[in-house]
């Protein structure tokens, strides 16, 4: 049984809160059994990678036994790996993606994901830990997030400080090699809802304008355009 897990996932920047509120309507009408399945605050804190091996000895003491592997394999072996930590209501995470397709591991369409819970952990104590190990502050982001069951996949509704309202169309599956049909599924889905795909390399352009100036957006509602 393979113990990866690939996020293949699209973005939608909506901007506003009637265009994400027209897009839940339309999602309702198109599958009455929509229904939300989750809905947190976050804070994300991004890092730029310092010294792996100390990261896996820092953090490895917090990583349940059965999931060490996985870690191992993702920090040693992932393809220009993002890490980051997130606290989503009051659980603190340590998450890490790598790229399998041409797109970047801090955004990308198709990436390989670690993702745990370190309960002894407060969000700072892991954020340490990391920066203990030589890494540092990429940026911080916070959001308010809906989760919504759809059609056999996760569509994630956003408030983003800096960004605003996104949509992210998501589906988790074991094998990377099945990454290209589902984001051909996923994309039939939005053009059905008449969602607009964000163009990657405005995304790059966003992330690079947030990261550079991140300290005036974490935790408010302020927002930027970047075309």
């Amino acid at each position: 049984m393979k113990s990866e897990q690939y996020e293949i996932e699209i973005k939608s920047l909506l901007g506003s809160k009637d265009s994400a509120e027209a897009l839940l309507e339309k999602m309702h009408t198109l599958d009455p059994e929509t229904k939300c399945i989750g809905e947190s605050s976050q804070l994300n804190h991004y890092f730029i990678v310092g010294d792996t091996g100390k990261i896996f000895v820092n953090i490895v003491p917090s990583i349940a036994e059965e999931k060490i592997a996985s870690f191992k394999k993702i920090l040693y072996e992932g393809k220009n790996i993002s890490v980051r930590t997130r606290k989503s209501n009051d659980t603190v995470l340590f998450v890490i993606k790598a790229s399998i397709d041409d797109t970047t591991s801090s955004n990308g369409t198709a990436r390989l994901e670690f993702e745990t819970e370190t309960p002894d952990l407060s969000l700072n104590e892991l954020d340490n830990l990391l920066l203990d190990a030589g890494s540092t502050y990429q940026a911080k982001w916070s959001r308010d997030r809906k989760e919504y069951a759809f059609q056999g996949i996760t569509v994630c509704i956003d408030k983003n400080a800096g960004y605003g309202y996104l949509a992210e169309f998501e589906k988790l599956v074991t094998d990377g090699t099945e990454a290209e049909a589902v984001k051909t599924d996923l994309r039939e889905m939005m053009q059905t809802l008449g969602a607009s795909e964000l163009d990657q390399e405005r995304l790059a352009r966003m992330f690079a304008h947030y990261n550079e100036h991140w300290s005036e957006y974490y935790g408010t509602d302020k927002t930027f355009t970047i075309l």
